[in-house]
């Protein structure tokens, strides 16, 4: 079964509209503070994850764009950064069991670096036109569940007040969009709507009608069953 996301692709894309915008905005403002440029990848380390509608754009761009052995190199390395991602949240996961709080863990991720499969080997971004809310908002001021974060090579002074962006706003919009997605097209899966994975991960998923819970997945075909046979006794 082929889906045609192209409605919830014009609304992403209007949210991005929006996210391009406010970030403009603070940047004609506070424009010594805002030190974004060319070949700085400090946004290309950082750990985050996708929504549901995120992560299908994001794939369809890639594989609109990509094709044969510069697509499998981009996948070889999303691979590899994916395993080691699994690693990290199974490391957190066990120290929040052993009694860290959730917040410390929190933030020893956001210290973190790992590459992103997407940054090549100038420095630059793959898929820069089609690059995440959250790439777009790294550089300026933006707040997570009430708690603030700014680049760590901007200018921003700590404790002054500047405009910042409520990233769970955003977040919000997107499960929305992801949900009615799922609504529409009957899915048998609507969790899916709150599912979050690295970008490594949407690159790697194939988004297809079994994935998205609309589709049956294929019956592996049986094998054939041995006929029993009764060994002779010798006696």
């Amino acid at each position: 079964m082929e889906i045609d996301f192209n409605t919830y692709f014009e609304r992403y894309e209007a949210l991005v509209a929006k996210a391009d915008a406010a970030f403009e905005a603070v940047r004609e403002k506070f424009p010594d503070c805002v030190t974004c440029r060319p070949e700085c990848a400090d946004c290309c380390h950082a750990l985050f994850d996708l929504s549901l509608i995120e992560a299908v754009y994001l794939n369809h761009r890639f594989n609109e764009t990509y094709k044969g052995a510069d697509r499998e190199a981009i996948l070889a390395k999303a691979n590899t950064i994916d395993r080691k991602l699994v690693q990290i949240k199974r490391d957190a996961y066990r120290r929040v069991q052993e009694g860290q709080t959730e917040a410390e863990v929190l933030d020893e991720l956001a210290a973190l670096r790992v590459r992103c499969p997407l940054l090549n080997e100038k420095d630059l971004c793959d898929l820069y036109g089609h690059r995440p809310i959250t790439c777009r908002m790294y550089g300026i001021p933006t707040a997570i569940g009430g708690k603030g974060y700014t680049c760590g090579q901007s200018a921003f002074e700590p404790g002054k007040p500047y405009p910042t962006v409520n990233l769970d706003s955003i977040h919000t919009q997107l499960q929305q969009i992801s949900a009615e997605l799922l609504r529409d097209i009957k899915s048998h899966n609507i969790r899916l709507a709150d599912l979050l994975v690295p970008l490594s991960m949407a690159l790697l998923t194939d988004y297809d009608g079994v994935y998205l819970g609309v589709e049956a997945p294929p019956e592996e075909p049986r094998q054939p069953r041995r006929k029993r046979t009764k060994g002779r006794r010798h006696g």
